[in-house]
């Protein structure tokens, strides 16, 4: 039945759920199971479903070095995973238990949890020998007490040593003594008168059992000699003695002086004190016990949390042989100090936060522990007030590190926190642990561009697929959610998307054009550049990169007037007008382009009579240089550059024939406006008709309207001919005579066209019944007014 037992000790166990104490489950188990004894259900126990255990990241917490327990998530049992040796675990401590936390995510729980170590009877009582010798006088009267050696037993409470016995005989019995702190030991007791001369020596048996089941037992033998002689013990003047004493006070100190007395005379009255057998090894080297004086003294270091109290059992015996004994018992309390500095216990739950983790997210779980007693054991916690972290306490000296703030990684992307704990004591004593925290990143920043509009000039005529411009834009975030990526969107000012015009890489930014750019058909356009990151939700920004183009040469100069077919035209000279400086005709020609690649020079390449005439370098005014001469041939020819003033330059040239005429007017009134052949014209030369028809009369239109004002203004001027109007710039001298002008002198004209440094005078022609307006005519300084069909008042006077 005794084996039935113990075998159900190592495969049966005490399951006892407790009433949950600030959310703590506990448990017992007895000692030395064998692996995979069920402990509890974790599950059933947290009312929670078994698949939560896998997928809210259950784990077991604990700062054992062995991993005494562990739960088979697959069902949620606790069960025993090493050998439990509850004396190597809590050698003699009366209470033994093994603690650890459960925690699980999504939402984050932790349950602390401890399981009771109950005590088995695995260890037999031992005596430190296996024999003890007594020496008893015949004098002792019944009654007398003998401390007997007490045997040891590594278990606790009823597995213990419960009771001594002794083998059977009339003259001892046993007397069993149960100690302050619950220990058994014995006492031999005389129950019968000894007489040396009828037993001088007695041989006993002493058994120690203990109270487990079954029990277990050890023996010793006592060897007794009686002696005859010295009948009187020595006393004690105190039966109990008390002492108080600060732990860790310095060796020497002297805690107590016992004295002992004995009524016997000489060598019986002369005493020795020391322990007696009941005090222990540990207790023998913290106190040390004058043998003659009696005076008990620290030897070692006495220390609080170890013990609080001490029993020693002393003995004064006199030198008498055989010597009688007195005892009495000296109880020595310590005083507690404050040497001990708190404990923190941090157990990390997540060394990595997201930075948009809410104020309260569980960082870690602390629990601090002092070992001194009363205010010294009161302990304080606390983290620095400059991050963005704090302690919420939760039970008694238990904490939780919780954020406080919003995080932001870009500012702090790693925390070290320093844990500091101190105790009540003065001056305190205090302790530190520094933990690690980092802050992952979230998508919080949206990409920036380095501007927020760019100008890019772009030389027109470029090459499709050049790089014409990068833009950057930075993201604080890290990983994906700062990769940026770049696009471009539509511009609803442009006839066409903006993909038809560019392109952009979207890995760094580069824009590329997709076509060669005109600028007379496109002087600028905008592209809107789109930047998004890669986190999830993605962040985004905009940007304008406003494209210039910058006009190049790329176009020849154009020859509008006069009409020119194949490149030639015909001029009719007036020969009663050729004088020197005569206007022949004016060269006007475009560009396309702008700036100085459309600013026009005139140069004469080639002539028949090259001292005829001369062309202006930027008017394209061909004037006589001298007059006509009736010898000179009738039809002059020449060639005629145009140039821009582009790098390089472009030019267009001209062949020009001039026809001399002997009657103006006759010639003007028989010409007709259309060509002989009317395969000559084209539609390019309707549309310059047209445009420089129009350009005449608003210019026209113009100079008259000046020569009006002009006019009203000069009342020098006199009236003429109803028929003819003139407006003159000739300044009038003395002698009614007329000058040329001077080269810085300002100067009136008539008629369209541009003048420089010559007078033009618009006549109509009396002898022309059309009225027809006849061109412009430069008047030579040295000719009279009335040659050219013009009167001066002054002049008729």
């Amino acid at each position: 039945m005794a084996n039935v037992l113990r075998s159900g000790a190592y495969f049966i166990f005490l399951l006892c759920v407790s009433d949950l104490v600030s959310g703590q489950i506990r448990y017992s188990v007895h000692e030395e199971l064998e692996h995979g004894a069920f402990v509890g259900n974790i599950a059933e126990d947290l009312s929670i479903n078994i698949w939560e255990l896998s997928t809210r990241n259950f784990r077991l917490v604990s700062d054992e070095r062995m991993q005494y327990m562990e739960v088979n998530v697959k069902n949620g049992i606790l069960f025993v995973n090493e050998r439990i040796d509850r004396e190597q675990i809590c050698r003699q401590s009366s209470s033994c238990s093994l603690s650890f936390k459960i925690a699980l995510d999504n939402p984050l729980e932790i349950h602390p949890v401890a399981v009771e170590i109950l005590d088995i009877n695995d260890n037999s009582p031992d005596f430190p020998k296996s024999e003890f010798s007594l020496q008893i006088s015949e004098l002792i009267a019944p009654g007398a007490r003998f401390p007997l050696e007490s045997a040891h037993d590594p278990d606790m409470g009823t597995n213990t040593v419960n009771t001594y016995q002794i083998s059977a005989n009339e003259h001892f019995g046993i007397k069993v003594q149960t100690r302050r702190d619950g220990s058994k030991n014995a006492e031999l007791l005389l129950q019968k008168p000894l007489d040396r001369e009828q037993q001088s020596t007695f041989t006993l048996v002493l058994t120690a059992i203990d109270g487990g089941v079954p029990h277990r037992s050890s023996t010793a033998r006592i060897i007794i000699t009686v002696v005859d002689a010295n009948d009187n013990a020595p006393l004690f003047d105190q039966e109990i003695y008390r002492a108080t004493v600060v732990e860790h006070v310095a060796k020497g100190t002297l805690v107590i002086k016992v004295n002992a007395a004995d009524l016997d005379e000489g060598t019986n009255a002369e005493l020795t004190y020391s322990f007696t057998n009941h005090v222990s090894q540990r207790i023998r080297e913290l106190f040390k016990l004058d043998a003659v004086t009696g005076e008990i003294r620290v030897q070692g270091v006495l220390d609080f949390e170890e013990s609080s109290i001490y029993e020693l059992d002393v003995q004064a015996v006199d030198k008498a042989p055989p010597g009688l004994a007195g005892h009495a018992n000296v109880v020595v309390d310590v005083i507690d100090t404050n040497d001990n500095a708190p404990e923190l216990d941090v157990t990390v739950l997540s060394s990595a936060v997201r930075e948009d983790a809410p104020p309260g997210t569980v960082i870690a779980v602390i629990s601090v522990t002092d070992l001194d007693s009363g205010e010294y054991g009161q302990v304080q916690c606390e983290v620095a007030a400059n991050i963005p972290f704090k302690l919420e306490k939760s039970l008694r000296n238990n904490y939780k590190l919780v954020t406080n703030d919003i995080l932001d990684r870009e500012t702090a992307p790693l925390y070290n926190i320093s844990i500091s704990a101190w105790d009540g004591g003065s001056p305190p004593l205090s302790t530190s642990k520094t933990i690690s925290v980092s802050v992952t990143d979230t998508n919080d920043n949206a990409p920036m561009f380095t501007q927020s509009s760019y100008n890019v000039y772009l030389m027109e005529n470029n090459s499709p697929g050049t790089s014409i411009f990068a833009v950057t834009a930075l993201d604080a975030d890290s990983d994906q959610n700062g990769e940026v990526s770049y696009s471009t969107l539509n511009n609803l000012q442009l006839e066409e998307p903006t993909s038809a015009y560019v392109t952009i890489n979207s890995k760094n930014g580069n824009i590329y054009a997709l076509r060669s750019f005109d600028y007379e058909q496109l002087k600028q356009f905008q592209i809107k550049v789109y930047a998004q990151d890669a986190g999830s939700a993605p962040l985004s920004s905009t940007a304008i990169v406003n494209v210039i183009i910058l006009d190049q040469n790329d176009n020849a100069p154009i020859i509008v007037s006069p009409l020119t077919w194949n490149s030639s035209a015909s001029v009719e000279i007036d020969l009663q007008s050729a004088y020197p400086g005569y206007l022949v005709t004016k060269v006007i020609a475009t560009d396309a382009d702008s700036g100085q690649n459309a600013r026009l020079s005139y140069q004469l390449l080639d002539a028949i009579d090259p001292s005829l005439f001369t062309v202006g370098l930027f008017s394209g005014e061909i004037r006589a240089t001298r007059s006509i001469r009736d010898q000179d041939i009738i039809t002059e020819r020449l060639v005629l550059c145009v140039k821009d003033s582009g790098q390089p330059s472009l030019s267009s040239t001209a062949r020009i024939s001039f026809s001399v005429l002997s009657n103006v007017t006759e010639k003007s009134s028989g010409r007709t406006d259309k060509p002989r052949h009317s395969e000559y014209f084209s539609h390019l030369n309707r549309y310059l008709i047209i445009i420089l028809g129009s350009t005449s009369f608003v210019f026209l239109t113009t100079i008259i309207f000046l020569v009006n004002l002009k006019c009203k203004q000069d009342r020098n001027i006199t009236e003429v001919y109803s028929s003819t109007v003139c407006c003159s710039g000739q300044r009038k001298t003395n002698d009614r005579s007329y000058r040329t002008p001077a080269p810085n002198e300002h100067l009136n004209y008539c008629g369209p066209g541009q003048i420089e440094d010559y007078r033009y005078t618009v006549c109509l022609s009396p002898e022309s019944s059309k009225s027809d307006f006849l061109f412009l005519q430069p008047r030579h300084p040295t000719l009279p007014f009335y040659d050219l069909g013009v009167r001066d008042t002054n002049a008729r006077k």
